[in-house]
């Protein structure tokens, strides 16, 4: 990419959407389009198409979604498969009528199986059932995934589909009904030491392993694959399975490569943020996925790996909630 590409970054207000703002002006982009969900309703079609017709962006990060955790997930399945469904497809669709160079579909760890083999490798995919609580959205990212394969088959277009691990960092969601663990773990801590608490409830049995990934590495790891010379990026897009009988989806996933069990996040969250009460596991309250820990050897093997340590990474966290 060049610094005057014009680079359109969906959803730039969430988590995902602000750290890949921060790191594209950090890198000297000066031509980032961005609106917000106000100015552009993404599950409108034809705001979509006039919207791109208009701007014609080189590049689009498409980080736009409708997100949450196991609560929200729950709660409304019809909202997560209904709305993720449509802003993928009318902004894949707007981005091959417009001429889109590159586009990068932001996807999650959730598309792969809940008993898959660990750590899960990108050709995992469809190889077994998804985890029923997050089933909805992790279903629309799927179709997300193998509508950028079949238009680059069709159409020649180059859409690469992205899987990060669990994020969290500045600008994430702390809505104890919405959100995810980190950020509810973060809020649940920050109360309880404010209030003078004795203990907190902590959802589960603590034993479910899961790996965590600071938002701007995250970042750092989808410019850096966007900014790919053509025959390392074309490589990654996938091929004709009916031509070379291999599951060769255009996915990379994006993680650290190791996890700790809930049970040891909620302990490291509680000394980041100074509680010092005890912790209690509602076991009657559903774990999830038991293990979701990601292959980034794909990613490692193009010279891509994390660089901010869990506990370093929870600390710019939990300053970033102090700063709200």
């Amino acid at each position: 990419m060049q610094p005057d590409a014009k680079i359109y970054v969906a959803g730039h207000r969430g988590l995902v959407g602000s750290a890949l703002v921060r790191n594209l002006q950090g890198a000297g982009f000066r031509n980032l389009v961005l609106r917000t969900h106000a100015e552009l309703d993404l599950c409108d079609p034809h705001a979509t198409r006039a919207f791109f017709e208009r701007e014609r962006p080189d590049y689009v990060f498409l980080a736009a979604a409708k997100v949450g955790g196991i609560v929200a997930n729950n709660s409304y399945p019809a909202d997560f498969i209904r709305d993720n469904l449509a802003i993928q497809s009318n902004v894949i669709h707007a981005a091959y009528q417009n001429g889109v160079q590159r586009l990068m579909f932001l996807g999650s760890s959730c598309i792969y199986p809940k008993h898959a083999p660990q750590p899960m490798r990108e050709d995992v995919l469809l190889t077994g059932p998804l985890e029923p609580t997050n089933r909805p959205y992790a279903l629309a990212k799927i179709a997300g995934v193998e509508m950028c394969w079949s238009y680059n088959r069709q159409y020649g277009t180059k859409y690469l589909a992205v899987m990060p691990t669990n994020l969290y960092g500045p600008g994430d969601n702390y809505d104890l009904n919405t959100s995810h663990v980190i950020p509810a773990l973060i809020r649940k801590f920050h109360e309880a030491k404010q209030q003078g608490a004795a203990e907190v409830t902590v959802w589960g049995t603590g034993t479910p392993r899961r790996e965590f990934l600071f938002s701007d590495d995250m970042a750092d790891a989808c410019v850096f694959l966007m900014n790919l010379p053509s025959e390392k990026y074309d490589g990654l897009l996938g091929s004709d399975e009916s031509k070379t009988g291999k599951f060769e989806p255009p996915l990379v996933n994006i993680g650290v490569g190791n996890d700790v069990t809930i049970r040891e996040l909620a302990e490291l969250v509680s000394e980041v943020v100074g509680f010092d009460g005890r912790l209690v596991f509602d076991t009657s309250k559903p774990d999830g996925t038991p293990r979701k820990l990601m292959d980034v050897s794909r990613l490692n093997a193009m010279g891509w790996s994390a660089r901010t340590g869990l506990r370093e990474g929870l600390a710019a966290a939990y300053q970033a909630f102090k700063a709200l």
